[in-house]
C-alpha cells in the first residue's frame, strides 16, 4: 500500500511569513503522495476588525454568523489558500486549492443547535469524505490543499474545525493509502514541560496517555487534538505525528521529529 502524509498547519505558521515558506519547501521535498490542510491564522480576525464585523467567541470557539462565513470564505478559501497554492508551485509542488465543496469532497452537517447555536459551522461524520475523488486528484500527480471550509450538499459552505478536516480525511484516505497523519504548531510536540523545548516526549501509546493525563502532564488544549489522535488511530491511521512546522525536514529521521502516537 502506497503511503500518503496528510499535513495540518495552524494559524501560527501561517501568519509568520517566513515560517511558512520554510515549511512549504520542506513540504514540498517530501516524497510520496501528500495533502495539506490549513485553518484561517490572524487573518480572518483583521479583516473582520477592518470590516466593522465583531468576533463572538464563546469557551474559544468562534460562532460563525452570515458576516462571518462570508470573511472567513474570502480568507481561508481565497488569500490564504492561493497564496499557499501559488507558493507550492514555486518550489515544484502541483498543488491544487480546494475547500470541501470542490468535487464534492467533503460534506458536513450544520452543527444543531443545543444550548449554543454556532452559526454556520459544519460537523463531520464517517461518510463526509470522498476518498476516491481525492484519490484521483493524487493519482493525477495533484497536491490537494484543503481550507476549513465544507459544504452540506443543498448550496450552504460552512466553517469547519481543520483539527477535524485533516482527521477526517487521514481515516477515511487510510482504506486507500498507508496514512500518517501530521499536525505541526508552534512546539516541538509534546512536552513533559510545556516551558522546556527539550522536554519532549517521544512516543505515546494509549496506555502512556492514560499516565499523562492522570498526573497533569497533559491538559486542556491539548486534550482534545491527542484525543481525536487516537481516535484516528483506532480508525486504521498508521501514526500520528505532531511536531514544530520549522523541523518537517526532520521527519524522515523518526527519531528527531515531534511526538508520535500509536498504538
Amino acid at each position: 500500500m502506497q503511503s500518503l502524509y496528510i499535513i495540518k498547519i495552524g494559524g501560527n505558521v501561517i501568519d509568520n511569513s517566513e515560517s511558512l515558506h520554510k515549511f512549504l519547501e520542506d513540504f514540498t521535498a517530501l516524497k510520496g503522495y501528500k495533502i495539506l490542510v490549513h485553518g484561517g491564522g490572524k487573518v480572518a480576525t483583521q479583516l473582520s476588525e477592518t470590516l466593522g464585523i465583531e468576533a463572538k467567541l464563546v469557551d474559544g470557539r468562534r460562532i460563525t454568523d452570515i458576516e462571518t462565513l462570508r470573511v472567513v470564505t474570502m480568507v481561508y478559501g481565497g488569500l490564504i489558500n492561493k497564496n499557499i497554492v501559488a507558493q507550492l508551485q514555486r518550489y515544484g509542488s502541483n498543488a491544487i486549492g480546494l475547500t470541501g465543496a470542490d468535487g464534492n469532497l467533503i460534506k458536513a452537517k450544520k452543527r444543531p443547535i443545543k444550548t449554543i447555536d454556532y452559526g454556520f459551522v459544519g460537523d463531520l461524520d464517517d461518510n463526509s469524505v470522498n476518498a476516491n475523488g481525492i484519490s484521483s486528484l493524487l493519482e493525477a500527480g495533484f497536491t490537494p490543499v484543503f481550507s476549513a471550509l465544507t459544504h452540506d450538499g443543498d448550496g450552504q459552505l460552512l466553517n469547519t474545525n481543520a483539527d477535524t478536516i485533516a482527521s477526517a480525511l487521514a481515516v477515511a484516505m487510510s482504506g486507500l493509502y498507508s496514512t500518517t497523519l501530521i499536525y505541526c504548531f508552534e512546539k516541538k510536540g509534546v512536552l513533559q514541560d510545556i516551558d522546556d523545548e527539550d522536554s519532549l516526549i517521544r512516543d505515546i501509546n494509549p496506555e502512556r496517555y492514560d499516565e499523562l493525563k492522570a498526573a497533569g502532564i497533559i491538559h486542556s488544549g491539548m486534550l482534545p487534538k491527542l484525543d481525536n489522535a487516537f481516535s484516528a488511530i483506532d480508525f486504521g491511521v498508521q501514526a500520528v505525528i505532531i511536531g514544530h512546522a520549522n523541523d518537517l525536514n526532520k521527519l524522515n529521521d523518526e527519531a528527531s521529529f515531534g511526538t508520535r502516537l500509536s498504538k
